[in-house]
């Protein structure tokens, strides 16, 4: 009796040291090392002619992955090349002609001047010979000269005005083929730019740092926009837990974790809680539950929490791997 009255002791004594200390934690078995993993595609089409990476491989930013043959776009960029000289010799064209027809403006408007100032002595000489005429102490004859010279003289600055507009209306037709020029100039520097991005799409780089997985990608195959050849895994990675809503009471974001991975017996990894999701995980499923209709079973949601390691493991881990993180909502 007395060994039965022991015992229970020690069980409810036992009972509530583990209460005391489990309060303090809260874990899950439901959680898994998380991560985004990058689609390796190429954005132009040609036969891929080579492949600078294996399997599993770790790379850096800017790492050479495959290269897709570049004839093409290297001869598509020679005649970007050719099509910008020919259209800046076609822009300098015009500037000559410009040039050359203010000039022959300029020379209009000299003989414009020149033929008003013929216009004016005309004008006056046959002033004066007609009132000699009227007064009787000019000839008719040479009164008849000086209106002949007068309306020679008017034709003659018709003229040169006429010249003058006809000089600047050309300039203005110029300077709209120089506009024109300039604008097949700027078409054909943006086709030697897209010629050009083309051109550098042909060789695929690493865009983070990280390892090669699911590698598809082989040489003479024909890769095309959108098509994925691997994918690589980032070595930024965290741990997505999906603790019980009734476990998230205490949980903050900078509580202490402790991060136990499966694949590695069990070693443990220091981390913090980083956020919590703003929704359970249904509540963003392809499928959302719908409890408006049928009979409704209340079900304990999980909530995805985001755990990042206090510094980068010194194994590899990769999307998927099992974790049991232990969060410490309580010093």
């Amino acid at each position: 009796m007395v060994v039965c009255l022991g015992l229970i002791v020690v069980g409810v004594i036992a009972g509530i040291a583990w209460y005391l200390h489990a309060r303090h934690y809260e874990s899950t078995d439901d959680a898994f090392i998380d991560g985004r993993p990058v689609l390796v595609s190429p954005q132009v089409t040609g036969s891929i002619i080579s492949v600078d990476v294996t399997d599993n491989q770790v790379v850096k930013k800017g790492d050479l992955l495959a290269t897709i043959d570049a004839r093409n776009y290297k001869a598509a960029v020679d005649q970007a090349d050719a099509q910008i000289r020919q259209n800046e010799a076609t822009e300098r064209n015009f500037e000559a002609q410009i040039a050359g027809q203010k000039a022959q403006v300029d020379q209009a408007t000299q003989q414009v001047t020149e033929a008003a100032s013929a216009l004016k002595f005309a004008t006056d000489e046959n002033t004066r010979y007609q009132d000699l005429v009227q007064k009787g102490a000019g000839t008719v004859q040479r009164a008849q000269q000086a209106s002949s010279d007068f309306n020679g003289k008017q034709a003659a600055l018709d003229a040169a005005t006429a010249a003058k507009v006809s000089a600047e209306r050309q300039i203005d037709v110029l300077n709209a083929q120089k506009v024109g020029a300039a604008a097949q100039l700027d078409q054909s520097r943006a086709q030697k730019d897209r010629a050009d991005a083309d051109l550098q799409r042909t060789e695929l780089r690493a865009t983070v740092d990280g390892r090669v997985t699911k590698l598809t990608g082989a040489v003479g195959a024909l890769a095309a926009p959108g098509q994925a050849i691997m994918i690589m895994v980032p070595l930024e990675i965290w741990v997505t837990a999906n603790f019980k809503e009734s476990q998230l009471a205490d949980m903050r974001v900078g509580q202490p974790v402790d991060i136990r991975i499966d694949a590695f017996g069990g070693r443990n990894f220091p981390g913090q809680v980083n956020s919590v999701q703003a929704g359970s995980g249904t509540a963003f499923s392809l499928l959302p539950a719908e409890n408006a209709t049928g009979n409704y079973v209340k079900v304990v949601q999980r909530v995805p929490v985001k755990i990042t390691f206090n510094q980068r493991p010194d194994v590899e881990l990769g999307p998927g791997m099992s974790v049991v993180p232990t969060v410490t909502v309580r010093p």
